[in-house]
């Protein structure tokens, strides 16, 4: 689907509560963004039960249900979960993943809200949602007349509401410290190959694990949970960050110079973690102009530039990781200017 709005989950429930509750809405994003989470939570809100059919596993007939004689004539039977007499919520969830049998089945149940003689009850909802093409997830064409049949709108995810709702709910400390230093970490696109991949979904995953294990849980045993359901650099990543905890390494501590980089070769995995999230806490918060420094970006600018020193000489790959540019993130050329100027080796060992 090209052409969407992207909306964080605040917008999508605002969306839902103005435009779903008088025409179907179709909620597309990658997989485990937390789409099915936000309808369930809307739906509670609004006091409904929440009704969940997955579209990759339904036949025809698990919609418009089976045939019975009745006075001599056939009647179409709707099931169960779907003829209600009270209003509900009704999540087609994945709609875009069923075939086109399935698809023409919800025609009349998205459009005129009944199937067959069956109405859905007054002040019932009908959401579908599905994953996108780019997203290496089973997704089959729907049909002109099945889009236009919906309003449409993008899902992407968003670590401040993320955080917010894991902190709610119970989410691992270790987990919600993680993705507050770390939140670019909280999503991937999902890879070409078949591999675990970092979302919403599988930290809530990771974390119930966690919990699962307690505190005492071995290092074997957390890079074979760690790399079971993140992406495969996040997972080491995580692994660091859980190291530098166990080990009281802190990077505000590094900052405010109360604590050194660690140098011990065994603390390499550790090291490059604190590197980077110092990288990301230098583009969070250095300004790109330097006119627009404050007193305290100012000092954090000459602390960084001492703190890069410090780690080319325990190691220079990890200082280059640091002021090295990526595809979406760069340090301010301001500072990289200064860096190059003052430390020459950076550059010089790149060559």
């Amino acid at each position: 689907m090209k052409n969407l709005m992207a909306v964080t989950p605040a917008q999508l429930h605002e969306i839902l509560v103005n435009v779903a509750t008088i025409r179907p809405v179709f909620i597309w994003g990658a997989p485990g963004i937390g789409k099915s989470s936000i309808v369930e939570s809307f739906a509670a809100e609004f006091g409904l039960p929440c009704i969940s059919l997955l579209g990759s596993q339904l036949a025809p007939e698990d919609i418009i249900g089976v045939p019975q004689i009745i006075d001599g004539k056939s009647v179409f039977c709707p099931p169960r979960m779907i003829a209600r007499e009270q209003p509900y919520c009704l999540f087609l969830d994945e709609l875009n993943a069923c075939s086109q049998e399935v698809q023409k089945a919800f025609y009349s149940l998205i459009h005129d809200r009944r199937i067959g003689e069956y109405r859905l009850p007054d002040g019932s909802i009908v959401i579908g949602a599905g994953n996108r093409a780019q997203d290496s997830a089973i997704v089959k064409p729907m049909s002109s007349a099945l889009i236009n049949r919906m309003f449409h709108v993008e899902l992407q995810a968003s670590h401040r509401a993320w955080l917010e709702w894991a902190g709610e709910n119970g989410i691992h400390p270790h987990i919600l410290e993680y993705i507050g230093l770390r939140p670019d970490h909280l999503w991937k696109q999902p890879p070409k190959t078949e591999e675990p991949f970092s979302t919403p979904r599988s930290w809530h995953m990771l974390s119930d694990a966690l919990k699962s294990y307690g505190d005492g849980i071995a290092d074997e045993q957390l890079d074979v949970l760690a790399s079971g359901f993140l992406s495969a650099h996040h997972a080491t990543q995580f692994r660091a960050f859980i190291k530098q905890i166990r080990n009281r390494y802190a990077l505000s501590a590094i900052i405010d110079n109360e604590q050194k980089w660690p140098s011990n070769p065994k603390d390499r995995d550790a090291l490059y973690f604190l590197a980077q999230s110092f990288r990301a806490q230098l583009i969070k918060e250095l300004p790109k102009d330097k006119n627009r420094l404050s007193p305290n970006t100012l000092a954090f600018s000459v602390r960084a530039k001492t703190l890069i020193k410090e780690l080319a000489h325990i190691s220079l790959e990890i200082a280059q990781m640091v002021v090295s540019p990526e595809e979406d993130s760069v340090l301010p050329d301001w500072l990289i200017v200064e860096i190059v100027r003052d430390l020459p080796r950076l550059v010089e060992k790149k060559k």
